[in-house]
């Protein structure tokens, strides 16, 4: 008995390693080519895909591994993950790519009915002793009030684009944002996340650029507050290294078939500052100023506060791409979600970022629950992040450490980390501790 046992299971080691030699490796390269991608959603989402698994590291790679990547231990974030866009997206509840008009309008009503409200409480009791609170409640709101422009410019808004567009334009050139030409260069940060040069918000500059920049330059673009209050130049002449205005249809943020859109967007931005003229003519410009006007100030300050820290300021270092070493999964693998505390509810839980990214579709009011249903996926790939309290304080903390350490990124290289100047951190240091 016991020999025919030991010849059974003889026969079965040789057929399991006949099988493992000459089946398994196509099976998993079947497997994968059928689930890269994002079938028939968005052309430029379904054409990205990326390798199941980490290329094996030689002797000589591993003597090339930055410090950084060798600090991070056996977890490397800037090694490709052992899952598909299509298994994160297979993970995420069908319900959550439905998209509610009848909802979202509702919440454009709840935010224009604060944003009313809280200005006439401000003008009915013109006191100083209510302006300050006024004046953070109501930036605040203006900022509730982008992110759902913004959901119209991903088109989560509705399935109609006419809506979209009709209510995308009310709500973001009321705070004067123009909103084709925001919407078309957020797109290309979201198809281009995570890469060096080719994205489009808050990417990081090449060693050269940065060195290219004058001090003034350089201190106020990492010296806080001065990098909350960017957005309004950055419309008009982006970033360092790059050219264009998203108000000038010729610039090269556009495509040709895209100069109306701006026209448009351009025309009605016009017409919203010719109407705080004429109000500042009729009310006084002082009137004008602390009911629109420092509201627009802190509006601006949650627009780069939040759209910096979700892709720069975590306590391990992220990468960032160029070359065949970007992919769309990889970079948006790179986004980190933030806790806001109540302000979670109003503004609309952007804090749920990484979903977001991969899935711009998505509804903002399904975030929550397809993050959640994205992460046994995700795994360490995912960041929790750090619950906040009422209001968010902790994080200035990730935003002031980062700008004092995250200045460039080497010129060569496709897997890079952020680098320190160091004379410009220890002055910021030194102005900290002073």
């Amino acid at each position: 008995m016991w020999k025919r046992m030991n010849e059974a299971m003889t026969r079965m080691a040789t057929a399991v390693a006949y099988l493992l030699k000459n089946y398994i490796p196509k099976a998993l390269v079947d497997d994968f080519t059928s689930r890269s991608g994002v079938s028939g959603r968005r052309d430029w989402a379904s054409k990205v895909s990326t390798p199941p698994h980490a290329a094996p590291v030689t002797k000589e790679k591993e003597e090339a591994i930055s410090p950084e990547r060798k600090e991070m231990g056996k977890f490397d974030p800037g090694a490709p993950p052992p899952f598909t866009i299509g298994e994160i997206r297979a993970a995420i509840p069908k319900h959550c790519w439905v998209k509610n008009t009848w909802r979202s309008m509702s919440y454009v009503v709840r935010d224009l009915i604060a944003v009313f409200g809280l200005a006439a409480a401000a003008a009915y009791f013109n006191n100083w002793a209510v302006w300050p609170l006024y004046w953070a409640a109501q930036g605040t709101m203006f900022w509730a009030l982008f992110v759902l422009g913004h959901d119209c410019g991903h088109g989560s808004f509705s399935n109609n684009r006419k809506l979209n567009s009709v209510v995308g334009h009310l709500l973001h050139t009321s705070i004067l944002v123009p909103y084709h030409g925001w919407r078309i260069s957020h797109r290309t940060h979201h198809q281009n996340h995570g890469h060096v040069e080719n994205d489009e918000s808050w990417h990081p500059l090449s060693e050269k650029i940065y060195k290219s920049l004058d001090d003034v330059t350089r201190k106020m673009r990492f010296t806080v507050p001065f990098p909350l209050f960017a957005y309004p130049v950055y419309l008009w002449s982006r970033s360092p290294g790059k050219k264009g205005s998203h108000f000038d249809p010729n610039s090269d943020l556009f495509l040709p078939n895209e100069k109306k859109d701006i026209i448009a967007s351009t025309l009605c931005w016009t017409a919203m500052v010719g109407l705080l003229v004429g109000l500042s003519c009729a009310f006084g410009p002082a009137t004008i100023f602390k009911l629109y006007g420092v509201p627009y100030l802190i509006f601006v300050a949650w627009l780069d506060l939040v759209t910096y820290l979700h892709h720069h300021g975590h306590e391990q270092k992220l990468p960032w791409y160029r070359g065949k070493e970007w992919s769309y999964l990889r970079g948006g693998l790179t986004t980190i979600d933030r806790d806001y505390g109540w302000i979670n509810n109003i503004h609309h839980d952007i804090g749920t970022h990484v979903v977001h990214h991969l899935f711009p579709q998505i509804p903002h009011y399904h975030l929550v629950e397809a993050t959640e249903a994205a992460k046994p996926v995700l795994g360490k790939y995912y960041r929790e992040p750090k619950r906040s309290g009422p209001i968010p304080f902790h994080l200035l903390e990730n935003l002031i450490d980062s700008l004092r350490h995250d200045h460039y990124v080497s010129d060569t290289g496709d897997v890079v980390y952020y680098q320190t100047d160091s004379q410009l951190s220890s002055s910021a240091s030194k102005n900290k501790s002073q």
